[in-house]
């Protein structure tokens, strides 16, 4: 009987997990299967308590129950517990594990595309979800200069900046503030949901201030670019999107769950074939 993975999210019928862990189970000739679950906030308990019952063996998770998760899970890595969310949940011996890959996924994807230690970059970082957080704490970690925090609702910035672990020059700013001071940031990334597909006109900030020549990130991968993305590239900004990290963290995730390394590029692959190219 085939193994069974998953990824839980509400909305979750834009993901592209099922296409790029299904290849690689194929790939690899493995007897398992990924199937994306609609689970809506009231429903989290019972569906961790489900996939449990039937024997899944692992899934990820995405917004909105990225925190949520964790009080339904029987262990949780010290990484993941510090960040406060987790995205990859592993089954060992009947008990559920949880990790958070989105910080070293992302990491990954922005070193390589930026070519130059993050020590000298003064970055802001839009969101205070569960991915803000991975990421945020990541490039504190990683040693950049500072590292700021905006948020629609501030305290929830707040909160995760005063529980950061790792020595980091950090303000917290509201998206009014963010958007009159943005001249000053060499790296700016937005982690929101917002632009995602299907409601593409959005964006967390406008990008009248940016400087030329910032690197902007958006963790978002569909549509291919966003809105913001667009704007930060007309004003002589250098820009990423999220394919990278969605990339990265998955491949970490497959090795946690199967033990084997899967071949990235393939995965990237299989991720622009169902994206089609650079449209959604």
């Amino acid at each position: 009987m085939a193994e069974l993975y998953g990824v839980i999210g509400d909305p979750i019928a834009h993901s592209l997990s099922p296409a790029m862990h299904n290849d690689a189970f194929q790939a690899l000739g493995l007897d398992a299967y990924y199937h994306a679950f609609h689970v809506t906030p009231d429903n989290l308990e019972a569906a961790v308590k489900g996939m449990k019952a039937i024997g899944v063996a692992g899934f990820n998770v995405t917004i909105p129950h990225k925190a949520a998760i964790m009080q339904y899970l029987d262990d949780i890595d010290p990484i993941a517990k510090t960040i406060g969310a987790v995205n990859t949940v592993v089954r060992r011996s009947g008990r559920w594990i949880g990790y958070n890959t989105d910080g070293p996924g992302f990491l990954q994807a922005l070193k390589e595309e930026i070519g130059r230690p993050l020590a000298g970059d003064k970055v802001l970082v839009i969101g205070a979800g569960g991915a803000a957080k991975a990421i945020y704490y990541s490039l504190c970690r990683e040693g950049a200069q500072q590292v700021d925090l905006s948020n629609r609702t501030k305290e929830k910035a707040e909160a995760i900046r005063n529980a950061n672990p790792y020595p980091c020059p950090s303000q917290v700013l509201t998206l009014d503030e963010a958007e009159k001071n943005l001249g000053s940031y060499t790296l700016i990334v937005q982690t929101t949901s917002i632009g995602m597909y299907p409601k593409t006109d959005a964006q967390a900030v406008s990008l009248a201030n940016l400087q030329p020549g910032a690197f902007v990130s958006d963790i978002i991968y569909n549509p291919f670019e966003t809105k913001f993305l667009k704007e930060a590239k007309k004003r002589g900004a250098r820009t990423q999107n999220g394919l990278g990290m969605f990339i990265y963290q998955g491949a970490v995730a497959f090795e946690k769950w199967t033990g084997i390394k899967p071949d990235t590029e393939r995965m990237k692959s299989i991720v622009l074939k169902h994206l089609g190219g650079n449209v959604c």
